[in-house]
């Protein structure tokens, strides 16, 4: 029977890098550089690994820089939830607006972001926290798609507060953490030409006994087995890929988000508030960008 720690060399996790504010969006290139950024102190940054030093500030003024990915192109994107937007660094510095409206709406707050396989970005929109009612364009909380062609699809808009989100293996399913009011794990089908489907509750991630302070579902990841992991209350919850429970792995500081790296994608690089760790997997992430 498989168990939780049979996921990890080791269940203790290796201080990476620390001092920011609140840790997001961690993005691995195989350069040996790790991009961080710090939502609250509003920087973004590269961290060298093999120094496990801060090595160079992207961009101070970020919009709140979140979730990241990088295109099929290779190029940096990111959701900017102060800015209410998601743009691509481009080679020479300059920075592209990839989409900051619905319509003629302005987006929420956009979250985090993925790569589908053919090349299309899926980001969540949550609006529940941190607007302003009058600041509200859209009136709901979203899940959509950037086409190729720049077009901006609306996959769904029956979760509350959608967050971190990742594709199962065979692609088929999208995973989507719900932060609040009711926190838990969702899932949909993935059809043929990318839209959602059967939406479907996987699992409550209740909150612990200091209420959202004790965390709430955020970042998702999964590895080329199907294992699927969930920064949420108390840790990183784990099920297995038949949406087994297997448990949650304890952090000195709350988990926020988690990307995958190193030369054999089974380093889980794991932002908590002010400090990147890291653990050492047993099975790879997926996906592998490089």
């Amino acid at each position: 029977m498989k168990t939780i720690k049979s996921l990890f060399t080791s269940t203790k996790p290796e201080l990476l890098v620390t001092g920011f504010v609140f840790t997001e969006g961690p993005l691995w290139h195989p350069d040996g550089i790790l991009y961080v950024s710090d939502v609250d102190a509003q920087v973004h940054y590269k961290v060298r690994l093999e120094q496990k030093v801060i090595t160079e500030v992207i961009r101070d003024g970020s919009g709140g820089a979140n979730g990241a990915v990088f295109d099929k192109d290779g190029c940096l994107v990111i959701c900017e939830q102060d800015a209410r937007r998601v743009v691509r660094y481009e080679p020479d510095g300059s920075i592209t607006v990839l989409v900051d409206k619905y319509g003629d709406k302005r987006l929420n707050r956009s979250n985090d972001i993925i790569l589908h396989p053919d090349g299309s970005l899926y980001f969540t929109d949550p609006d529940k926290k941190g607007l302003e009612e009058s600041d509200k364009e859209l009136g709901f909380a979203s899940i959509f798609r950037i086409n190729l062609d720049g077009d901006l699809v609306l996959l769904a808009k029956d979760m509350n507060h959608p967050n971190g989100l990742g594709f199962s293996v065979d692609g088929k399913t999208l995973y989507v953490s719900n932060s609040r009011p009711d926190p838990h794990l969702h899932a949909y089908s993935v059809d043929n030409s990318g839209m959602l489907n059967d939406s479907r509750i996987v699992a409550e991630m209740p909150y612990g006994n200091l209420g959202e302070l004790s965390g709430v579902p955020d970042g998702l990841k999964l590895d080329a087995e199907g294992n699927i992991y969930v920064t949420g209350p108390g840790g990183i919850w784990v099920w297995d890929k038949y949406e087994e429970f297997l448990g949650v792995i304890e952090l000195p500081e709350l988990p926020a988000n988690i990307g995958w790296g190193g030369i054999d994608n089974c380093t889980m690089f794991v932002t908590a508030r002010t400090s990147v760790y890291t653990f050492k997997m047993t099975r790879p992430g997926i996906p592998k960008q490089f």
